[in-house]
């Protein structure tokens, strides 16, 4: 999954660059300044951010959480994936996992998580540098009970002192009915 996202990231850019280059030739006249477009788009990142944090005196960011979630049995897998649109980097952030049901006593978690609850679990994602997909993060964890499904909250928590105006695509609530098959949000 992580190499099929990298890939498809490779071929977005690759993808912007041609369009960059191809309308730099294009609006620069006869002479097919491509060069002048490519190299006035690599400032639009900074001035995004400094225009972002003249406004509201913080930097901005847009995160976004993605994965799956599998229920069988008493037992729920997660992978969970975060990411940073930009324009500016966030050294860390917090994202808290909610559940319908109780996780049981003894659940193990990663490196990184820790338990804020009986139903939930936070979890540290780490530097996510704008554009990058941040490493995933795996939950295996037991249940109480054996229920027919639970619902999976997730949403971000903690930020790292950025703004984020799109919270869209980082808050997410999933069922997951006991099949043993993966639910996507």
């Amino acid at each position: 999954m992580q190499v099929m996202r990298k890939s498809l990231f490779a071929a977005s850019a690759a993808m912007a660059a041609v369009v960059l280059v191809a309308g730099g030739s294009a609006s620069a006249g006869a002479a097919g300044d491509g060069a002048r477009v490519a190299e006035g788009a690599e400032g639009v990142g900074a001035g995004a951010e400094e225009e972002a944090r003249a406004r509201t005196g913080m930097a901005e960011a847009d995160l976004a959480h993605h994965g799956h979630a599998s229920l069988w049995g008493d037992r729920l897998a997660v992978w969970l994936e975060s990411g940073n649109s930009g324009p500016a980097e966030v050294a860390d952030a917090t994202v808290r996992l909610t559940f319908s049901v109780e996780l049981a006593g003894d659940v193990e978690l990663p490196s990184g998580c820790l338990r804020g609850g009986d139903r939930v679990v936070l979890c540290r994602t780490g530097t996510l540098r704008a554009g990058i997909g941040g490493s995933g993060i795996p939950l295996d964890l037991k249940l109480a009970g054996s229920p027919a499904e639970t619902v999976v909250g997730v949403t971000t928590v903690w930020s790292g002192g950025t703004v984020d105006r799109n919270r869209g695509n980082d808050d997410h609530t999933v069922l997951v009915p006991a099949t043993g098959d993966g639910y996507i949000f």
